[in-house]
């Protein structure tokens, strides 16, 4: 296998010195996740310094680091490293000559990049590079370009932001030649004031597009209209996707799958196509479409992306599910515990109402950064529980307030303080035969909820 980097091309891109020669396989900026033959990038943060850590990634097998100060290892100095490491970043997009993937949303980024490349490397196996994670933000995504092989036939790259401007800097980075918008929800609404604030934020996607680029958009969002005139700024072609029957990419036909899942019948502009998908709910069915125009608009295999989206398993924090065992027999955990806001919620309630269970639970964490609309949209969630057919809540955290005062009694509920809680409420009140959903804002950390029946614990990024 072909280096990654040498040092002298590491020196060449971020303009430091090398203190000796050496090659890497791959970058790590936590040393917590530094293998063998990898880089190590020491950065300066406002809680830590990598450099402290030089030690322990090298015990761990760094071939190499760079850094800001000179260390008796194997470096390359420069003066910044986390510019050295956006700098890396882009001398990796420079020389990578395939088609490149870039995507953001309000929901969906995570499972539609990670979508897109098990559809790719169906028929490219080795051949498809993404970032792993979430790492989508303004460290994350100069790591993932830095990681991409030379010889990457297909980059997939998730971005995300929670400030107007961020999401600019990140895609002239990567520079994509197809840009995906996923959906607009009001997540980050804290810091916008309207969603259509977001929207126009999540639209500095195209900005990067590289000459000739695809911009593909929800037509089924009431901000298409928005993304459409930033998309026409910067696109060569657009292409909409969505249940409507007037979008580029749509749904014929989506009716419920054996077993779970979805069988889809979907139109292409040049194409149609019949699949499956194996991940429940028609949220995954617009994700499988906003893959398809992907796939599409890149030239890749849309029958080896339809084989894919039916064999993809669930993501843990974002749908995962398995059987879990209980007193008496078995119950369904639905893991939703990666991160919330008012759509993905109602979207993934409205899925747990077609499940075929004695009884329906919902494991409900706050939605952060909602601002002043926080309470309002809380409250508004009774609609989608009482939808959803929830027999009984368990309502986590502060936030969770104004919706516990508008369900008034016409859902059985428990509101608790926090995790640990929920996780004693929950654990001594599953039963054989529940289907359990259990989602909320990643900083509220039901993910230990999930551990405590037998998954680790996650950590996440932006959105």
């Amino acid at each position: 296998m072909a280096d990654l980097w040498t040092s002298a091309d590491i020196a060449e891109a971020t303009g430091g010195a090398a203190s000796a020669p050496f090659a890497v396989s791959g970058v790590a900026f936590d040393s917590r996740e530094v293998t063998g033959g990898d880089l190590f990038v020491a950065m300066k943060g406002e809680a830590t310094d990598g450099h402290k850590f030089i030690g322990k990634a090298f015990a761990q097998g760094a071939a190499g680091a760079i850094v800001s100060e000179a260390v008796d290892h194997p470096h390359i100095l420069v003066k910044d490293s986390a510019a050295a490491l956006e700098a890396l970043g882009r001398a990796s997009r420079k020389r990578m000559g395939g088609k490149v993937i870039g995507v953001t949303g309000s929901v969906g980024k995570t499972g539609t990049k990670e979508a897109l490349f098990q559809a790719l490397d169906r028929a490219h196996p080795g051949q498809v590079h993404r970032s792993v994670k979430s790492y989508n933000n303004h460290v994350g995504v100069p790591l993932s370009l830095a990681r991409m092989p030379r010889d990457t036939a297909f980059g997939v790259f998730e971005m995300g932001m929670n400030h107007a401007g961020e999401l600019a800097t990140l895609t002239r980075q990567v520079r994509p030649h197809v840009a995906i918008v996923t959906a607009i929800a009001p997540a980050h609404i804290e810091y916008f004031g309207t969603e259509a604030k977001i929207a126009e934020a999540k639209a500095e996607i195209f900005e990067g597009l590289e000459p000739g680029g695809t911009a593909i958009i929800p037509y089924d969002s009431p901000h298409v209209a928005l993304l459409y005139n930033r998309a026409e700024r910067h696109a060569a072609n657009i292409l909409t996707f969505g249940m409507s029957a007037d979008a580029d990419v749509h749904a014929r036909e989506a009716v419920a799958a054996p077993g779970g899942g979805t069988l889809v019948t979907a139109k292409l502009p040049d194409a149609e196509l019949c699949f499956t998908v194996a991940a429940p709910g028609d949220h995954w069915v617009s994700n499988a479409l906003a893959v398809l125009a992907a796939v599409s608009a890149v030239g890749g295999d849309l029958a080896a992306a339809g084989l894919a989206l039916a064999e993809m398993p669930g993501l843990p924090g974002r749908g995962e599910r398995r059987i879990v065992p209980v007193a008496g027999g078995e119950a369904l955990l639905i893991d939703e515990s990666y991160n919330a806001n008012p759509l993905s919620m109602a979207a993934t309630l409205k899925q747990l109402g077609r499940e075929q269970a004695d009884r329906r639970i919902a494991v409900l964490g706050g939605m952060r950064e909602l601002g002043a609309r926080s309470a309002e949209l809380h409250a508004d969630l009774a609609g989608p529980l009482e939808a959803g057919q929830v027999d009984y809540a368990i309502l986590v955290g502060v936030e969770m307030a104004p919706l516990a005062d508008a369900l008034d009694g016409s859902i059985a509920y428990v509101h608790v303080p926090d995790t640990a809680s929920a996780t004693t409420l929950l654990t001594t009140e599953i039963r054989a035969g529940d289907a359990v959903l259990v989602k909320g804002s990643n900083g509220i950390g039901l993910s230990r909820l999930v551990a405590a029946l037998g998954e680790p614990a996650r950590d996440g990024e932006t959105n």
